[in-house]
């Protein structure tokens, strides 16, 4: 069993994360609905036994964990890469595969307190991960496999930064990601 409440936007993907046999206290957000009575409860949660944001890998989701966040900064978070939750023409954590979300469980991070400015622009240039035709599909991966999932250079270097990511971390991915060719 999860120690911390998972905190996902709605019942499909709560129904989808017991079908992969992940044992977990769960609050639904309602999409960005986030009524008063919602808030209450993450906040007892977050308060008692930590949450961890599971939302999905899209705009609103995006939006969803950044007011999360904002609202309960030590909450944990985790990524689904945006390729592992894709079916059905429709994206979202219901639609991830069992081992896609226990992926993105052991992989949660939670925001360093004082951010380091370990990495700049010019560390995701040099990588290939802006500036360059195939940027975008560089930092999915490298996001995947650090899991801190898919965001825009700005998103993305904000993350390296603030979820802890070391130099060692970094390189590693990086050359995984070199070695598989994306």
């Amino acid at each position: 069993m999860i120690k911390e409440v998972l905190v996902v936007e709605g019942r499909s993907d709560v129904a989808r994360i017991r079908a992969s046999h992940i044992e977990a206290d769960m609050i639904t957000t309602d999409g960005f609905n986030l009524r008063p009575d919602t808030l209450k409860q993450i906040a007892i949660a977050y308060e008692k036994r930590g949450i961890i944001i599971l939302t999905d890998p899209d705009s609103a989701g995006e939006r969803i964990r950044k007011f999360l966040t904002e609202r309960f900064p030590k909450a944990r978070q985790a990524f689904i890469p945006r390729k592992d939750a894709i079916a059905n023409n429709d994206l979202g954590v219901e639609q991830a595969s069992p081992e896609a979300i226990r992926l993105a469980l052991e992989k949660t991070r939670c925001a360093v307190f004082e951010p380091a400015e370990t990495f700049t622009a010019s560390d995701l240039q040099a990588a290939g991960l802006s500036g360059s035709a195939d940027a975008a599909d560089r930092r999915a991966a490298v996001g995947a496999i650090l899991g801190i999932g898919y965001g825009n250079a700005k998103q993305f270097l904000r993350r390296l930064n603030h979820y802890g990511i070391s130099r060692e971390e970094w390189d590693q991915a990086l050359e995984e990601v070199n070695h598989e060719g994306c």
